[in-house]
């Protein structure tokens, strides 16, 4: 028994140094086959998620037009997967493979406070997407503009950081990996430590999902209510009868269209990053408090090959967002084949101008509404 006049510090060493001594003859890692597979997995994440999101954050800085508000906020979640696919993912790689952490106590604990930091900014940042989608096809009010997106910004990054760092300052218990690839938040018995999880959890999770699951929601059936309309009003327009103002009403109808469309398919981008991210972090969610709260599921052998699994599933956020760029967005890819060097491209390059008169497309006006990366 541990008496009542330890001081915290004391009582954290001394936990750390029982669950050493008691749980690591427990351990049992992954098969040595898997532990290999899953790290070059990662360091294919690596490279594919800093290559694909860099490419999102080049195209907004050398590209004056793409700064729009959503850009910006695309530009900013690109970023924060690409700082954590650097500070974070090569180190569980490596610990993967060698099954012991090499970097010391204290880099426990800031890779651990750099993980939460990046992806609670990277989850704020879809949910500050998510509630302007929302204003703007369901309410109608188009207000976030670049200046604007600035502030929101600035502000998540601080949000971000101020719920992320008690675990660098140790309010919290955090486990040096000998039951984890990574410096995970350990079972603990203190009110403040359980506390302290369960709103981390919640900020990084179940209250973004909430919020962006109802926002998707109002979408889909204000899209669906609007598609019913346009439909009725195009069958009751007579071709027959078609005057100067039927032809006005016709051209304000197909405008209508035009804009349901680009509209329908950006959401539809968007929702498919609010799936991935949804499949990718319920598991993460979920093992997060059972490690806090159940001593059993912490203790057991299987935990270091549960933990494996989990943290490599929550890294394919970062590398899914850009695949679904190129995949969903016409601009995106024709980027990524401009940036790459000439020795790799297929087709010889045309000079600007050939290509400017062969196809017109590539000279666009960016406005507010339509200038999604």
């Amino acid at each position: 028994m541990m008496s009542c006049n330890h001081t915290f510090s004391e009582t954290f060493e001394y936990l750390l140094l029982n669950r050493s001594n008691m749980w690591d003859s427990r351990t049992t890692t992954p098969a040595a086959p898997l532990r290999v597979c899953l790290a070059i997995i990662m360091m294919l994440m690596i490279a594919v998620g800093f290559l694909g999101n860099s490419v999102v954050c080049i195209i907004v800085y050398q590209r004056p037009a793409m700064r729009s508000a959503i850009n910006l906020l695309l530009a900013t979640l690109a970023f924060s997967d690409i700082m954590l696919s650097l500070c974070c993912m090569p180190f569980t790689a490596v610990t993967l493979i060698t099954v012991h952490w090499h970097f010391g106590d204290y880099f426990c604990r800031l890779s651990a406070t750099l993980y939460w930091f990046f992806v609670l900014e990277g989850v704020a940042i879809l949910l500050i997407i998510s509630v302007d989608r929302f204003l703007i096809i369901v309410q109608r009010q188009d207000k976030l503009n670049p200046r604007r997106a600035k502030v929101i910004i600035a502000v998540s990054w601080a949000l971000s950081f101020c719920v992320s760092a008690p675990s660098l300052a140790g309010w919290t218990i955090v486990e040096v990996p000998t039951r984890a690839p990574q410096c995970v938040l350990g079972y603990t018995e203190f009110p403040a430590g359980r506390a302290y999880v369960v709103m981390l959890v919640v900020a990084v999770f179940f209250v973004p999902f909430s919020i962006m699951l109802y926002s998707y929601l109002c979408i889909l059936h204000t899209v669906w209510k609007n598609t019913i309309r346009v439909h009725n009003q195009s069958d009751s327009l007579d071709l027959r009868q078609l005057t100067r103002a039927g032809l006005r009403q016709l051209q304000r109808q197909q405008q209508v269209n035009l804009d349901l469309s680009f509209k329908t398919k950006a959401f539809t981008t968007i929702l498919i990053l609010f799936v991935g991210f949804s499949l990718c972090w319920l598991p993460h969610s979920i093992y997060s408090l059972l490690s806090v709260f159940n001593r059993r599921f912490y203790c057991s052998p299987s935990f270091y090959t549960t933990s494996s699994c989990i943290l490599w599933l929550s890294y394919i956020k970062s590398v899914f967002n850009p695949i679904v760029y190129c995949w969903r967005i016409k601009k995106f890819r024709e980027a990524c084949i401009e940036l790459l060097p000439q020795t790799f491209q297929i087709l010889p390059r045309m000079p600007e101008r050939i290509q400017r008169r062969i196809q017109p497309s590539t000279v666009y006006t960016c406005n507010e509404n339509q200038s999604a990366v």
